[in-house]
Parts: C-alpha cells; sequence; structure tokens
C-alpha cells in the first residue's frame, strides 16, 4: 500500500490510472482505430462495387471491390487479436488498485476511529471490486468497439454522402438525447439495489456469526423477521431496476430503427435530384442497418446497464475508502492490530495538538456499547504517569480490552474525561498518538513480506541491530534464526507460525518502535510463563509506560500496581494490598492458584 493515505475510489481514478499507464491506454487507443477500419469503409465500398464495377458493367471491378470488404473484415479480425492483449494489461492492474485503495480506506478509517461493518467491507473488497474489474473489461471490449464503430460508421457515411448524414444523424442524437435522463434514474436504482445488497450482506452476516445467541435467546422469528424485510428490499431493488432498463431497451430499440426509415423516406426525391446514386443509397444502407443501428443498441444497452452500473459501484466504494480525521465515540473492534508510524497517517488537523508528555490520566470515565446499554466501563479515574506499570485484571466482560482501546485512542469516553499529557484524546494529534502509542491485542497479526519488514514497522529506519536487540529482548531471537535471519519470508509467503510466535514477532516490532506507551492485552496468552514473564520484563526495562491486560496470576505479581476492573467493584493497589482489601481479586488469585497458573 502506498506510504500516503488513500485516496478516495472516484472518477479522479481513473483518470490517474490513465495517467500512469498511458502507454497501454494509447495503444488500446492506436489498435481501437485501426479495428475500425471496416465500419469505416464498408459503406464506402459498396458503393464503389455498384457504382464503379456492377452497375457500370464492369463486373470484375466490382468484385475487387467486394474482395477489399472481405479483406478489411480479415484485417479487423487481427487488430482485434493483437488488442486483446492490451486490455489485459489495463484491466488487471485497476483491479489491484482497487483493493489496494479499499484495503487502505479501511485500515486509515479504523485507525480514526471510524466504525464499520465487517460484512459490508467484504462486499466491497470481494464483489465489488471484482465487479468493477469485470464490468471494466466488458467495457473495454465492448463499449470501445461499439462506441468507436459507431463513430466510424457516421464519418463513413459522411463521406459517402453528406445529405444522407444530415438527415439521419438528427435521430440518432435524438435518441441519445432521450437516453440520458433514463440512464440517471437507473443509476439511482442502481445505488439503491447496491445499498441494499451492502444491508442484506451485512445482517446476514450479523445473523450467522451469532446464530448460537439467536436460538439460545428464542429470537429466531425476530430475526428472521428482520433478515426477510431486508431480501424484499433487496428484490424490490433489483425489480425497479430491471424494469427502468427494459424501458430504455425499447426505447433505443425504436430509435435505431429511425435513422433507416428517414433515410427510405428521402431516398426518392434524393435520387430524383441526382443527389445520391444507387450505390450510394445501399452503402449508406448498409452503413445503417450493420453499422449505426447495431452499435447504437448495443452501445446504450451497454452504458445503461455495465456502464451505470459500474459508475455505481465505484460511488459506493468512494464513500468507504476516504480516511476519517477524527476519533467518533464508536464501540471497539474485537482485536486491532499495533499501528503504523505517523507516514501512514494525514497530517494533524488545525485542531489537533501534540502533548509535551504520554502521562495519562482518566477522571470519571465511563464506556457503553450503545446508547442505553449498561457502561463497560463506569466512573473510572486512574493516573498513569510517565514510565508506569500496571496490570489489569478482571473477570470476562469487565472492560480490560475496552480500557485499552480508550488509553489507544482507538475510542472516545461515553463521559467523563480522558487526557493524555493534558491534552483530551480526542484532541490529540493522530500522528502524534500512533507514534507514541501502541496496542498488541491478544491475536497478533504478521503481514507478508520478510521478518525484517516486520520488526521494523513500527520504526522504519530501525538498523538491523536494532530489530535483532528487541527480538532478543522479548525472547524472539531463536525465532527469528530458526526461519532464516531477517531476510526470511513470512505470512502469506512464509511457513505458518503458531499463535506464540506470532506473539513474540509482534512483541518485538512493539519493542523496537518508538512507543512511549506500549498496552498489551493479553498479548503473551499463547505463550509459557517464563518467555511472558522476559517479554514483560523487557518493556519494563525500556522505561516504557506498560499496561498489561493479565493472562496470569504472574503478571500482576510483578506489576507495582493492579488494576481490578468490575464496575462498582473496581479497585487499585498492589497485590498484598488488593488481596486484604478486594473479595474480587482474591476470588481471581484463588482461581488462578487453583488451575495451576504460576
Amino acid at each position: 500500500m502506498s506510504e500516503s493515505a488513500p485516496r478516495p475510489v472516484d472518477r479522479h481514478l481513473f483518470a490517474g490510472f490513465l495517467r500512469q499507464h498511458r502507454g497501454a491506454a494509447v495503444a488500446v487507443a492506436g489498435w481501437s482505430l485501426l479495428e475500425a477500419v471496416p465500419a469505416l469503409a464498408s459503406g464506402l465500398l459498396v458503393a464503389a462495387a455498384l457504382d464503379r464495377g456492377f452497375l457500370a458493367g464492369r463486373p470484375a471491378e466490382g468484385f475487387l471491390w467486394i474482395g477489399l470488404l472481405g479483406a478489411a473484415m480479415v484485417f479487423r479480425a487481427l487488430m482485434t487479436r493483437t488488442l486483446i492483449p492490451w486490455l489485459g494489461r489495463l484491466v488487471e492492474p485497476l483491479r489491484d488498485e482497487l483493493v489496494t485503495a479499499v484495503a487502505a480506506g479501511a485500515v486509515h478509517r479504523a485507525a480514526a476511529g471510524a466504525r464499520d461493518t465487517a460484512g459490508a467491507g467484504v462486499a466491497r473488497l470481494t464483489v465489488q471490486v471484482e465487479t468493477v474489474r469485470a464490468l471494466v473489461s466488458a467495457l473495454l471490449r465492448s463499449a470501445r468497439q461499439l462506441g468507436v464503430s459507431l463513430l466510424m460508421a457516421f464519418l463513413g457515411l459522411a463521406a459517402l454522402s453528406a445529405p444522407v448524414a444530415a438527415v439521419t444523424l438528427p435521430p440518432v442524437l435524438l435518441t441519445l438525447l432521450l437516453c440520458v435522463p433514463r440512464l440517471r434514474v437507473l443509476a439511482r436504482r442502481q445505488r439503491r439495489q447496491l445499498r441494499a445488497e451492502e444491508a442484506l450482506t451485512a445482517a446476514a452476516g450479523e445473523t450467522f456469526d451469532g446464530i448460537r445467541d439467536v436460538v439460545a435467546c428464542g429470537a429466531r422469528d425476530r430475526v428472521a423477521d428482520d433478515l426477510s424485510a431486508r431480501i424484499t428490499d433487496h428484490r424490490d431493488a433489483v425489480r425497479a431496476v430491471a424494469r427502468t432498463a427494459s424501458a430504455n431497451t425499447l426505447l433505443v430499440s425504436l430509435g435505431s430503427h429511425l435513422p433507416l426509415l428517414v433515410l427510405l423516406l428521402a431516398a426518392p426525391r434524393l435520387l430524383d435530384r441526382g443527389a445520391l446514386s444507387v450505390g450510394e443509397l445501399l452503402g449508406a444502407t448498409s452503413y445503417l442497418i450493420s453499422g449505426v443501428a447495431p452499435a447504437l443498441r448495443s452501445l446504450v444497452a451497454v452504458l445503461g446497464s455495465w456502464g451505470v452500473q459500474l459508475a455505481t459501484v465505484l460511488r459506493q466504494l468512494s464513500r468507504s475508502t476516504a480516511p476519517a480525521r477524527r476519533v467518533p465515540e464508536r464501540t471497539p473492534g474485537p482485536d486491532i492490530p499495533a499501528r503504523r508510524v505517523s507516514e501512514r497517517t494525514p497530517g494533524p488537523d488545525a485542531s489537533t495538538r501534540s502533548p509535551r508528555s504520554p502521562d495519562l490520566s482518566l477522571v470519571n470515565v465511563g464506556y457503553a456499547y450503545g446508547p442505553g446499554a449498561a457502561p463497560v466501563i463506569d466512573g473510572l479515574s486512574l493516573d498513569l504517569p510517565a514510565g508506569s506499570h500496571l496490570t489489569v485484571v478482571g473477570p470476562s466482560g469487565a472492560g480490560k480490552s475496552t480500557l485499552t482501546t480508550l488509553l489507544a485512542g482507538l475510542a472516545a469516553p461515553g463521559n467523563g474525561r480522558l487526557t493524555v499529557g493534558g491534552v483530551p484524546v480526542t484532541e490529540v494529534d493522530r500522528a502524534w498518538l500512533h507514534r507514541e502509542v501502541t496496542l498488541i491485542p491478544q491475536e497478533a497479526y504478521v503481514f507478508t513480506g520478510t521478518v525484517r519488514d516486520n520488526l521494523r514497522y513500527l520504526h522504519p529506519r530501525a538498523r538491523d541491530t536494532d530489530l535483532l536487540a528487541s527480538a532478543e529482548a522479548v525472547g524472539a531471537r531463536a525465532l527469528v534464526d530458526r526461519l532464516g535471519g531477517l531476510d526470511a519470508p513470512v505470512g502469506l509467503d512464509g511457513p505458518p507460525l503458531s499463535s506464540g510466535e506470532r506473539q513474540l514477532v509482534a512483541l518485538a516490532r512493539a519493542h523496537v518502535s518508538p512507543a512511549s506507551v506500549v498496552l498489551l492485552d493479553e498479548a503473551c496468552c499463547h505463550l509459557d510463563p517464563a518467555a511472558e514473564e522476559r517479554a514483560e520484563r523487557a518493556f519494563a526495562a525500556r522505561g516504557t509506560t506498560l499496561v498489561v491486560v493479565a493472562h496470569r496470576i504472574s503478571s500482576a505479581l510483578r506489576a507495582p500496581r493492579v488494576l481490578v476492573l468490575d464496575g462498582e467493584r473496581t479497585a487499585i493497589g498492589t497485590h498484598a494490598q488488593l488481596l486484604g482489601e478486594s473479595p474480587l481479586y482474591a476470588d481471581l488469585v484463588g482461581h488462578w492458584v487453583a488451575a495451576g497458573a504460576p
């Protein structure tokens, strides 16, 4: 992906894409003109065969002109064969750029706090991007050929007989003018269909993901009614598109025959005045029957279906690729990979500030997953000076991961005040936040590339010695050596890694970063106790502010302070203090000990 913020997928993408692939675009245009030579010459050759050959008593010359027409058809086939590979050089790179733009837009929006639906995102990245690829390919094959052929047919008609061109061109222009408003209606209905498709995909995905809870709660009828309503909306949208498309087809079918009818009505007068010969009449008829009429019908039909659909899909994609600039209040996602340094983040807005220190402070902070929902975090006050080491414990659903999400600036508190160096988190410069705060979730992410690419992802200018030192510090050096060193491939191009090995890569990546705040959300849960201790001590030794969502009691024993998070029973203190003051903490410790956790 590009190092700059992703640009929206709109009409400007095509202009930039064609500039970038100017050679292929020029080649396609040149071969298209050569491919259309028969469309330009067909009527002229037919007229010459009659007027100069058969009607003039020279059949040999007539057959010569007909032979030239056959040779032109062979020439067209050869040009089409030469043209096809050049079309591929435009279509496939365009698909790659669309995938990059959509994926980059999703990452930037997630990093900026924008909320998105997984099902809709999947629909954009798969169905819609592939739809764009297929439509562009079809339009380059069909609409390009039809449009050039239609233009060449009229140029040939004008060269053959200016009076005929004068009486047949207006009906064609009238047909096109009448179709333009219809295409706009069709575009609106296509957009409605696409929105209905996204809504149906998202709703179906969420339903199937939570089908066990749906059945357990007895909500089958309610969920079925909701899905049925979305299916009905999608069906109505599809039918509306079909009705409009059918009406356009009828209009164009009638309009494509009108030029021939006008020519037949005007032919007697033009023949009597000597403005048109028999050969020219037959040549003009050939242009209209084999060139103008079918090309007009097909061109409008293609633009009215594929063209409108392409514009609709691109417009829909453009809504999802522009990066969000602020952090709205939202529900945090499940697992968010460690974020990239500021090279991939838009520059600071005028309303943002860079804190002077990474001190974190929460005053009566509350957060709920939606309006009317019970707060997950309620009235939490906490100070984390630079260099602090805090372990967070609590039962499942107590809000531990939500707290790390708030501290990382990925969500804004519903109430209360969260500041970084005295600056409200919603006003902190995103570039500063991305550089100084790193969150590692439970499911660590390994990028496709080399080990070096992964380890210096948060610090692109890090030296190899720094990478190896961080890998050694967190206990990942043996893994790096086993993989084959810093140049070894990982991700899709490399060997499969276990969950623990992926966590080691993510820990080394965060350790070498310039981050002054590191949030480990059960980021060592797949490691053994010794490896977990080594990693946590490595971060503590850097002087980094370290917040650890505990997976084992040993994490709480290593921290100077422990936060027990559970609504009204929230408490903070040392391990010894909390054993006597917090029944919940004592219960958790007893549970850990009973389970044999170190």
